[in-house]
């Protein structure tokens, strides 16, 4: 009987640990997606988390490393120390330091207790994969690696000791969650000539989230409560919507945010949703008052296109190409193709998002929640470049909005890096 009642002991307690260990590796899968690692960390077409995705920096090109179990080639033989240093100080196992493509500055607020639920998913929840990790095309001496320990050591901040917010903590719960593992900075905060994050979290300076420099080709846009740049005119509602699906009343995603809300931000709980927008709804704007006469202009515009009135060349583009879906109020259909009149992308002082969608076109988001992705077409073979610049002018200058004149050799830029890109 005694044995018996050892063996029965003994897998009760394998079968708490195993329990214990799923648990474990649940909550890491879920933090997973919260940073979302699969971005950086998957090639097209490759396995999960098996590294090799190109990523353009103003150094060079840097490949993204395998972060699977494999022992040889990937996270297997590291320590929850060894993770730990590489993903909140970004220092490898061998010592050396990584390039901040690496968001460690922002991964420096992540709790331990997260950090050893994010290893456990890593060792536990992800299938290995022998993938051989690529070395950066960084000419020498931008390639010497010692020189970014002193980088860290004057701009990155050291790990937090915190514990996460819970969820009935709302304001704070987003706040880790956007300044942390969501690390929404990297794209939206403008950086330094030396590369780092003018900021890394809101301040008197007003920069966190104000919107950054390209990336690919896109613009990340300003997130704080600017009315026309900005997100000032969202409601907490339109937010949570816009993350969860990629489209709301008054936006579609694109670029790189439409891959954020794809693979990350659609699976995350309605609580952290709303503590997400609630925190970025608490970020104050710094701008100048909206000018007057807006909506007296907004209805000349409507009544101009309705009569198709159209003198200007923008506006017979316009007529001839956008209008069917765009509509002459500029309003779009809701949650289908986005509305044009106070639309925060055209008021954005780089006019680069607005031209690479009218060149290449634009296919919205497909989430568990909003399934059905619609597709805007390219325009690059139709239009010639003084024709995209003449019809991105006038929507940027329509409907009240106050983004500035498009030239053709700005559209010219872009056409080249769309083609470079095999676009």
């Amino acid at each position: 009987m005694k044995p018996y009642l050892l063996a029965m002991s003994s897998m009760l307690a394998l079968g708490a640990v195993d329990a214990a260990a799923a648990q474990v590796s649940g909550h890491g899968e879920y933090l997973a997606r919260a940073g979302d690692c699969i971005a950086c960390h998957t090639a097209p077409g490759g396995q999960p988390y098996a590294g090799g995705l190109g990523l353009k920096t103003p150094l060079g090109i840097l490949y993204s490393t395998n972060i699977t179990p494999d022992p040889q080639t990937g996270l297997g033989q590291y320590s929850f120390e060894d993770f730990d240093n590489a993903v909140r100080r970004g220092v490898r196992k061998d010592g050396s330091s990584l390039y901040p493509a690496m968001p460690f500055p922002s991964y420096a607020q992540v709790s331990e207790a997260d950090m050893r639920d994010l290893y456990g998913y890593f060792m536990t929840g992800v299938t290995p994969v022998a993938h051989a990790n690529r070395s950066p095309d960084i000419p020498w001496p931008l390639s010497i690696r010692w020189p970014l320990g002193w980088w860290s050591w004057m701009f990155a901040p050291k790990p937090a000791v915190v514990e996460a917010p819970p969820a009935t903590e709302r304001a704070a719960r987003g706040a880790y969650l956007v300044e942390g593992l969501g690390h929404c900075g990297s794209c939206h905060t403008p950086r330094a000539l030396t590369l780092e994050e003018k900021t890394l979290a809101d301040d008197r300076s007003k920069a966190y989230l104000s919107g950054g420099a390209p990336i690919d080709g896109w613009i990340a846009k300003d997130l704080r409560g600017s009315a026309m740049t900005g997100l000032g005119k969202w409601s907490e509602a339109d937010l949570v919507e816009f993350l969860r699906t990629g489209k709301n009343n008054q936006s579609a995603a694109f670029g790189g945010m439409k891959d954020v809300i794809e693979n990350s931000l659609q699976y995350l709980s309605d609580e952290d949703l709303h503590a997400i927008a609630q925190y970025l709804k608490s970020l104050s704007p710094d701008e100048a008052p909206l000018h007057s006469g807006a909506d007296a202009q907004a209805s000349t515009t409507t009544a101009d296109l309705h009569a198709l009135r159209v003198e200007s060349d923008g506006a017979r583009i316009y007529a001839d190409n956008c209008m069917a879906c765009h509509r002459s109020d500029g309003k779009g259909y809701e949650k289908t193709f986005p509305g044009l009149s106070a639309n925060t992308v055209l008021n954005d002082p780089q006019p680069d998002s607005v031209i690479r969608i009218v060149l290449a076109g634009a296919t919205g988001t497909a989430t568990d929640a909003a399934p059905t992705a619609y597709t805007m077409p390219a325009f690059a073979w139709r239009l010639s470049d003084p024709e995209v610049a003449a019809v991105a002018s006038f929507i940027r200058s329509a409907w009240g909005n106050t983004g500035s004149a498009v030239s053709a050799k700005d559209v010219a830029h872009v056409r080249h890096d769309l083609s470079s890109a095999g676009q």
